[in-house]
This record gives structure tokens, C-alpha cells and sequence, in this order.
């Protein structure tokens, strides 16, 4: 469809038709497709490089794989690629933006869904009907403010100190054990399965405006969020690993915010080695030179990746992402991993 030909329709309803389906990577084997890609060029090899650095870091046992979620992939329809990484032990720690935990996975696990639409909709009567955009993806205004809410609900009932994201986060799994709509969501599996998710920019989200009304509800007792001891506890997974991978989706806070980690460690006195393997999938541009789309080869300036196992891809992630993760399921090197287990080292 070319742009200037806008859609319009008059209700929401009408609007809200065709749900967002999450691709399962347990139900196709993409080996064949990663096998062929190795012999081509461009994206495709680099896609292929990375699927293998992947399963190296699997076949790694002493390697702690952390993942890190940037950008919108979980509306998109891989929040169940994410989930099964979890389930199936191929990550050991999460880093993501608040948005992708809170306002798509818990969003979903509280019974709602995002909605197949179009990036050439008029804004102005999405806008009449209460819904919001993400490029061709509709999400529902009211549901979300609904999200907001449960966030300050589960507020409410806790005790009134500070909590790092993920101790808040594990709050949620704790809640949706008992609540939750939709079974099997992401912060329900890492719940499960003590994989702690670390979003260290995570009043940008609808836990953000949650976490505001509990404080503007308690005024003189309330919770907050300590960014500063989170980081600690992140750094502490990376001091207790024997080596590291990162696979990461996207760029921003989260990329840089595990990067960082080994230089924490080292001007706490301790000594790690860089990140060893590291995979980023990425459309972001490096001839801006900023810091979410800087190169994996110019993180190892700054002693944080290794670059002797790395691999840029420069792909859309919904594109890429399943075939990759495919690719390692059905290799199983995850069978004969042992799990980290982390959530438990903070008791």
C-alpha cells in the first residue's frame, strides 16, 4: 500500500480484529536454512556466523548467556521465542527496556493482546479511539492503562523500601502465578526457572506511570526503585561466571548496561575476563557514533567484548531472530547445560 492512501474505519472494534500471532520456534527447524545461509553472503552468512557463536556459547558450559531486549520484537510476535530461551535454559539472565517486560509480556499475561494493523493508519482516529501505534502494531489505550494500574496494585502491597527492577519484576512473577490470564509469560517462566530480568531504565514504561500513582496514593510510605544496587547485583552475576556471551536484540540502555559490567567489576578490584561471545541484531546505524549503535569491535576499545567470537547482524530482529533461535533449539546443545540459577545468590 503506498503512503497517502490512508485506512480509515469507525470504531475500535474494527480496529482490533486480527491479533498479534507469536511465533513458535519448536514447530519449524530452521537448520536446513541456517546451513544454506552459511554459504551465501551479506546478512545471510552473518546471520549464520551468529546462530553458530550462539550454539558456541550453549556448548559452553561455564558460559552465563545473558540476553538483552530492546525495541518492540516482543509485540512484534517473538515473546514466545523469548519465553522459550527461558524454558529451555539457553539464557541465564535477562537485561531488557521496561516496555518489553512490562507493557507487552505482563500486558499479555494479564489477558490482552496486540493487534496486526498498519503503519500508514491516520494517527488523529487511532488516536479518536484510543489506540496506540507501534509502526503496524495496535495496542489497546484502555488495556494498557489497565497495565499501569496492576503495577500499582502489586505496589501497594509491598513493603515499603527500596527494590532493584528485578526484585520488583520477580514481585510480578510472584502475582502472576496466581493471576495471570495468559500461562507461560516470559516473566512467569523466569520466575520459574530463577532467571532474573534486570530493566535498568524502568520508570520509562508503563511500570513508570504504575509506580508513580502507588507513590501519589502514599505520599510518606511507599516503594521505589534503587538503579544503583541493581547494577551492583548485575555486576555480581558477571563477577560469579566463569565466562560470558551476550546475545542481544537492539541496542540502548540494556546493551550497554551489561557491557558495562566488567568495567563495574574492575573498579571494584575484581578480575573478569571481557564478555567472550557476543551477538547483537541490530538495524541501528554506527556512522552516528552513538552508543546504541556502536560495533561490537568498538565495545572491545573499551575492554568490554572480546572480539574474537562476535557477530553483527544488520537485520530487522522479527526476520532474523526465529531462525536463529530455531537453529539452536533443535541443535540441543541447551539439553547438557547446567542452570545458572541466579535469582537465588540475591536470596
Amino acid at each position: 500500500m503506498s503512503e497517502g492512501k490512508k485506512l480509515t474505519h469507525n470504531s475500535k472494534k474494527d480496529f482490533l480484529r486480527s491479533p498479534v500471532e507469536h511465533i513458535d520456534i519448536t514447530s519449524f527447524d530452521s537448520r536446513p536454512i541456517i546451513s544454506s545461509m552459511e554459504k551465501m553472503s551479506f546478512v545471510s552468512r552473518e546471520t549464520a556466523n551468529a546462530a553458530n557463536i550462539f550454539n558456541e556459547m550453549l556448548g559452553d558450559n561455564e558460559c552465563t548467556i545473558f540476553l538483552t531486549l530492546a525495541g518492540s520484537t516482543s509485540a512484534a510476535g517473538c515473546m514466545n521465542i523469548y519465553k522459550d530461551l527461558v524454558k529451555y535454559n539457553m539464557v541465564d539472565a535477562i537485561v531488557a527496556t521496561g516496555a518489553s517486560i512490562i507493557d507487552m509480556d505482563l500486558f499479555e499475561a494479564l489477558g490482552f493482546k496486540h493487534y496486526q494493523g498498519s503503519q500508514f493508519q491516520d494517527d488523529t482516529e487511532l488516536r479518536k479511539n484510543y489506540i496506540d501505534r507501534i509502526y503496524d502494531t495496535y495496542i489497546d489505550e484502555d488495556e494498557l492503562q489497565m497495565c499501569d494500574k496492576t503495577i500499582c496494585d502489586i505496589a501497594n502491597t509491598l513493603e515499603c523500601r527500596s527494590y532493584t527492577s528485578r526484585e520488583f519484576i520477580h514481585e510480578i512473577g510472584r502475582f502472576l502465578k496466581k493471576n495471570s490470564k495468559k500461562k507461560d509469560s516470559l516473566i512467569e517462566t523466569a520466575y520459574d526457572n530463577d532467571v532474573p530480568i534486570f530493566c535498568p531504565a524502568f520508570t520509562d514504561s508503563s511500570a513508570g506511570f504504575g509506580l508513580v500513582m502507588h507513590q501519589e496514593k502514599n505520599p510518606k510510605k511507599h516503594i521505589t526503585i534503587d538503579s544503583i544496587r541493581e547494577f551492583r547485583e548485575l555486576t555480581e552475576i558477571k563477577i560469579r561466571s566463569k565466562g560470558s556471551g551476550l546475545f542481544m536484540i537492539g541496542g540502548g540502555v540494556p546493551k550497554n548496561f551489561i557491557q558495562d559490567t566488567v568495567i563495574c567489576a574492575e573498579l571494584l578490584g575484581k578480575e573478569v575476563e571481557m564478555h567472550k561471545y557476543a551477538v547483537q541484531i541490530t538495524v541501528a546505524d554506527s556512522r552516528d557514533g552513538a552508543c546504541s549503535s556502536s560495533t561490537l569491535k568498538e565495545a572491545s576499545s573499551w575492554g568490554k567484548v572480546d572480539i574474537t567470537k562476535e557477530q553483527m547482524v544488520f537485520a530487522e530482529a522479527t526476520s532474523v531472530l526465529p531462525l536463529i533461535a530455531s537453529d539452536a533449539y533443535h541443535k540441543g546443545a541447551w539439553k547438557k547445560r547446567d542452570r545458572k540459577n541466579f535469582t537465588k545468590i540475591f536470596g
